[in-house]
């Protein structure tokens, strides 16, 4: 996969007239020898607030590595699922790993409703949320110019990725701001645009929706109709056997963006990666993937992560958040934010949250991919498990060695597997170890 990087067109509209007050200020500031707010790297999850008018009254959280530029560095922006936090999606997903492996700044969004309409969902079937400068959309909007007044990130490198109701409004705004976009990540979630009465909506979920492949890319380029210029490189996260989000919404997505590239919708090289992961990937003229699919066999309903100290792994499991193959980290590769890191920045070796548990160590730039090594499972009770050293004990509790998961008191009677998915690296996996 090649990274590629398109120049964003002028904002418009309103933002057009924001951006010039913005910039004359700045330039008042300067002449008076006033300094804006440095970029404060400092590698913990942070609440932001007063980010601007936030009409969607969603909460911003930033994760600021640092091995990230203090200017220039690119832009994550992270959405949680249904019934998740910020926080949450901070210690599982693996992001806060390769912004620490490739100095790239993040933001967690997080709806904090729990009646939104859904619990703690992401309102991607409503225009009154969904749609360019309103609700949800016009605060995640919010959310980047904020962090390109005050963290000075590279505008030509800002990202969406989110998981399920996440993901169904990450669709949405790609679709509603290209002009703001280099790339995106969809897992597990709706085509853009798929549903104008709510998220309620279950045709945008069961596959059963009867579009076109014109109709699909008609509904991305009718969020923002005045663009004529490049659209977002994206790629689309599906397990298998999902019953929440049908697979069938992994072709929708496909069959939208690669119509707005102007490609064919048969791939035009697959690949087979870790975790019965396959790749299609959609080609341009000049050999740039526009769009990838990454399919993974046998998967439900969730984001897939990969624990460990290898290269390739991060994340934690959890509930969504299933053992198969580090979809964060090869969104990176196919974002091309990979080419990002510098020769002397090293990953911090923790990230910790500040209302929350702190997340699995990084992964080291220089560690061996996982595809080195074999995972091995061990069932024991959790007593037997320490005293083989694959665990460790704290306050009465046993925790499991390298990924720190509670596994519970420390006795004879709890009976947990840990699966040592790299040289001294255990991961809770019950119920699914080979």
């Amino acid at each position: 996969m090649q990274p590629m990087t398109f120049a964003r067109r002028p904002l418009t509209r309103a933002s057009t007239v924001v951006a010039t007050v913005v910039a004359v200020i700045a330039a008042l500031a300067l002449a008076l020898g006033v300094q804006r707010s440095a970029h404060a790297n400092t590698s913990t999850l942070n609440q932001v607030t007063n980010f601007g008018s936030n009409p969607g009254s969603l909460d911003m959280y930033s994760y600021l590595p640092t091995t990230a530029p203090s200017s220039g560095a690119p832009l994550v922006i992270a959405l949680h699922g249904c019934t998740q936090s910020a926080s949450d999606y901070y210690s599982n997903s693996g992001w806060p790993q390769e912004a620490d492996t490739y100095g790239f700044d993040v933001i967690f969004a997080e709806q904090p409703s729990a009646s939104s309409p859904i619990e703690y969902c992401f309102d991607w079937g409503d225009t009154s949320n969904d749609a360019r400068g309103n609700g949800e959309a016009e605060s995640i909007y919010q959310m980047i110019q904020y962090a390109e007044t005050n963290w000075h990130v590279n505008t030509s490198k800002i990202y969406i990725t989110g998981l399920s109701a996440g993901a169904g409004m990450t669709s949405d705004m790609l679709a509603d701001y290209p002009d703001v976009f280099a790339g995106g990540s969809i897992d597990s979630g709706p085509a853009a645009q798929c549903s104008t009465s709510g998220i309620y909506n279950t045709n945008c979920t069961s596959g059963t929706t009867s579009n076109t492949v014109a109709q699909w890319a008609s509904l991305i380029k009718n969020s923002d109709s005045g663009y004529s210029g490049p659209y977002p490189r994206v790629a689309i996260w599906q397990g298998s056997s999902d019953t929440t989000v049908n697979p069938a919404e992994l072709t929708y997505n496909m069959d939208g963006w690669t119509s707005v590239w102007g490609l064919s919708q048969t791939p035009t090289s697959t690949k087979s990666l870790t975790g019965g992961t396959t790749e299609n990937d959609y080609d341009t003229s000049n050999g740039v993937d526009a769009v990838s699919t990454f399919e993974v066999s046998g998967m439900t309903h969730g984001l897939a992560v990969n624990p460990g100290s290898g290269a390739t792994q991060c994340g934690s499991t959890g509930t969504y958040y299933l053992n198969y193959i580090c979809s964060s980290y090869y969104t990176v590769l196919f974002w091309g934010l990979n080419n990002n890191a510098t020769t002397t920045a090293s990953p911090s070796t923790s990230a910790t949250a500040t209302a929350t548990a702190s997340a699995s160590s990084s992964p080291s730039a220089s560690a061996s991919p996982s595809s080195t090594y074999t995972p091995t499972c061990y069932t024991a009770n959790n007593y037997a498990q320490t005293v083989a050293g694959r665990a460790y004990m704290s306050l009465g509790y046993v925790y499991a060695d390298g990924s720190n998961q509670n596994m519970g008191l420390d006795n004879t009677y709890a009976t947990n597997t840990l699966e040592e998915t790299s040289p001294g690296y255990y991961v809770i996996n019950n119920g699914t170890c080979p």
